[in-house]
C-alpha cells in the first residue's frame, strides 16, 4: 500500500476530514478541518470525493516523503514548498513519483494549509470519521498530532501524470474581515460595540476557539446562562466581557451567552487565522449570508476546475 513518511511534523500537523456530525448529543465534538474549503478544494485537485482525509499543518509545514507514486494537493494558506526538487507555491498540484520529497518552506499568508493525496489519508474510522480531536485521542491517527516518524496509509489509487499546475490563492486566505449575524436577544448596543472595535487573536488560540483581545470590554455584556448547544462561528463573551470564537474543537455545550454567529461563507477566512493576527467584524443580513454561501461554492467550483 502507499504512503506518506513524515520525517518532520511540523508545530501541528493533523489528519482530518469534514469532522464527526451526529454525536454532539453524546458530548463528541465535531472537530474536522478548520478551513473545510481548502480540504475539499485539495481533494478535488487530486480526483477525491470532498469527504476523503487529509493532513491539516498549522503554521509551520512538515516534511514528507512519499512511499508511492502520488498525486497531491496543497491548498488552504499560502507556502513555498519544494515539491522532489521543485520550487512551488501553494496551492498546487501534481505527481510526485515513489522516494520524493515534500518539503513546506516560507509561510506567505494564513494560517492552516491542506495536503490531500489521490486514494485519501486511510487511517481507520472513529464513529464515522478520520478526524483527529487530540484533546480526546480521539480519530486520525492514534488521536494524536503527527509525529517524526509516522507512516500515513494511502487508499490504493492509480496515480496519472499530472503536470505540476500552480492555482492563484482565493485573495481571502489570511484576510482579517469576517462577516456576522447578530443573535436575537444579544442586544443592539452590545453587537454594535462588537462590530465597531479591532481584536487580535490571543496566543492561547487553538482549534478549540479564538480569545479575541481588544483594547477595551464589550458593553452589556451578559452573564452566565444555562448551557445551550454552540456550533462553529459561535461568539460567546464571558462576564468581563471578553469575546471567544468558538472553532472546530468547540465543546457540544456552553454556558456564556452567543452575541453573534460568524456566516457560513466565511468560516474558512476565520479557519485562516491564528495567534497574532489581527480581525474585524461585520455586520451580516441573512439574505446577504445566504448570497455569499452561493458565491463562495461557486469559488470552490470555479477553481478546482468543475464548471462547464
Amino acid at each position: 500500500m502507499s504512503a506518506i513518511l513524515v520525517e518532520k511534523p511540523g508545530l501541528l500537523s493533523t489528519v482530518q476530514d469534514l469532522g464527526r456530525d451526529g454525536f454532539q448529543h453524546l458530548g463528541v465534538p465535531v472537530s474536522g478541518c478548520m478551513d473545510d474549503w481548502s480540504a475539499r478544494l485539495a481533494n478535488r485537485l487530486v480526483g477525491n470525493p470532498d469527504t476523503h482525509a487529509v493532513v491539516e499543518a498549522t503554521w509551520t509545514g512538515p516534511t514528507m516523503v512519499v512511499d508511492g507514486p502520488l498525486r497531491i494537493a496543497v491548498t488552504g494558506a499560502v507556502f513555498d514548498v519544494l515539491v522532489d526538487g521543485r520550487r512551488m507555491r501553494t496551492p498546487m498540484t501534481c505527481t510526485v513519483p515513489s522516494g520524493a520529497r515534500v518539503e513546506f518552506g516560507q509561510r506567505q499568508r494564513g494560517a492552516r494549509a491542506y495536503i490531500a493525496v489521490g486514494g485519501g489519508i486511510d487511517v481507520p474510522l472513529a464513529l464515522g470519521s478520520r478526524a483527529t480531536d487530540v484533546r480526546s485521542a480521539l480519530g486520525g491517527l492514534d488521536g494524536r498530532r503527527l509525529a517524526k516518524g509516522d507512516r500515513l496509509p494511502v487508499a490504493a489509487v492509480s496515480a496519472d501524470n499530472t503536470i505540476a499546475v500552480e492555482l492563484q490563492s482565493p485573495e481571502w486566505v489570511g484576510a482579517p474581515e469576517l462577516r456576522v449575524i447578530e443573535v436575537d436577544g444579544a442586544g443592539e448596543h452590545a453587537f454594535q460595540d462588537f462590530c465597531g472595535a479591532r481584536y487580535r487573536l490571543a496566543a492561547a488560540s487553538d482549534r478549540t476557539g479564538y480569545r479575541l483581545m481588544a483594547e477595551r470590554p464589550l458593553l452589556e455584556a451578559p452573564g452566565m446562562m444555562i448551557s445551550q448547544p454552540v456550533v462553529m462561528g459561535a461568539v460567546q463573551v464571558t462576564p468581563d466581557g471578553a469575546p471567544l470564537l468558538l472553532m472546530a474543537d468547540r465543546q457540544t455545550t456552553g454556558g456564556y451567552s452567543v452575541l453573534a454567529v460568524v456566516i457560513a461563507a466565511d468560516l474558512p477566512v476565520a479557519g485562516q487565522l491564528g495567534p497574532g493576527d489581527e480581525c474585524r467584524f461585520v455586520a451580516c443580513t441573512v439574505e446577504a449570508a445566504r448570497a455569499a454561501a452561493i458565491d463562495r461554492e461557486q469559488e470552490l467550483d470555479r477553481i478546482a476546475g468543475r464548471t462547464p
